[in-house]
């Protein structure tokens, strides 16, 4: 258990990492161009771009922890890697392909790390809805 934490750890780091600058661009996407502008065109363009910017970032997670399990030799091909990294980042658990004995338990990690990854991105969309509310309500 041991050798899956200090092999899942930096790839938990780097995905951390990789969601603090994620939601820091929202940020400043959503302040440059549509914090001041009051429309319903502009609300829906401002939710649709942050949705777009943290649907990269997870994707982007999602091909960290491939390229892992493509190092580690768990897979033959990146899209392999990259498609059972997703369904466990996702935490969808499908179980149509599993790694070996040595390495499963990177799955489960991955799966938390999924998790809180995208429950940090519905808060970025969720925090541009509501200041879109107040906006439209004040």
């Amino acid at each position: 258990m041991l050798t899956i934490m200090l092999v899942g750890l930096p790839v938990i780091l780097i995905n951390m990492l990789l969601q603090s600058l994620v939601s820091i661009w929202c940020i400043r996407f959503y302040s440059k161009h549509f914090s001041h502008n009051d429309t319903l065109t502009a609300g829906a363009l401002s939710l649709f771009g942050i949705i777009m910017i943290v649907m990269l970032g997870n994707f982007a997670q999602i091909v960290v922890w491939g390229a892992l399990f493509l190092l580690l030799g768990e897979f033959e091909t990146l899209r392999d890697a990259i498609y059972h990294s997703g369904v466990n980042f996702a935490t969808l658990g499908y179980g149509d392909v599993v790694m070996s004995a040595q390495w499963k338990m990177l799955g489960p990690l991955e799966a938390v790390n999924g998790a809180l990854m995208i429950g940090l991105s519905g808060a970025c969309m969720l925090a541009v809805l509501q200041h879109n509310i107040q906006k439209r309500t004040h």
